[in-house]
């Protein structure tokens, strides 16, 4: 890897990673989404999205189903955000990298009700367009209407493209 290209992976220059576009249809496939609230403008993967000016996180979600691939220096807010539309009936697919260890994975996602399922990728994504993997991994989230009874979240991996 290029010093240029991982001085960018690992500081905050940029924190919006491209989703690659396999992994974006094959959750797609599955959850049919209708909202991208985390699009820069330019990556949108739903016609419907919202911008940093039109600002995902201050909207209803309601009536959508929701994909997210945030950027990663707010997962708390988006995550948290995703969680608690679970319980307006929302479905939410977040993309955020495997980090078990932080406040956000503790507080949201083992949680008994909205937390759906945790799927951990085998090996490290490469994000739109980059020649190397990111140097992290990645897992995806779901959160949806939550259970009347405690269930804790399916745990699950996934090939790597």
């Amino acid at each position: 890897m290029l010093k240029k290209d991982r001085d960018v992976l690992f500081s905050s220059k940029s924190d919006e990673w491209s989703t690659p576009q396999w992994l974006f249809d094959k959750l797609n496939s599955e959850f049919s989404f209708t909202l991208d609230p985390a699009s820069d403008g330019v990556n949108n993967k739903c016609a419907k999205h919202y911008t940093i000016q039109t600002n995902g996180l201050a909207h209803s979600w309601k009536g959508e189903s929701v994909f997210i691939n945030p950027p990663y220096s707010k997962t708390y807010d988006w995550v948290s955000k995703a969680y608690h539309e679970a319980y307006n009936g929302v479905n939410s697919i977040v993309l955020v990298p495997a980090r078990t260890d932080t406040k956000w994975f503790h507080e949201f996602c083992f949680d008994m009700f909205a937390c759906k399922s945790i799927t951990f990728i085998k090996g490290r994504l490469k994000f739109g367009g980059q020649k190397n993997s990111a140097p992290f991994p990645s897992m995806i989230l779901e959160f949806g209407m939550p259970n009347k009874i405690p269930t804790p979240p399916q745990i699950k991996t996934m090939a790597n493209k």
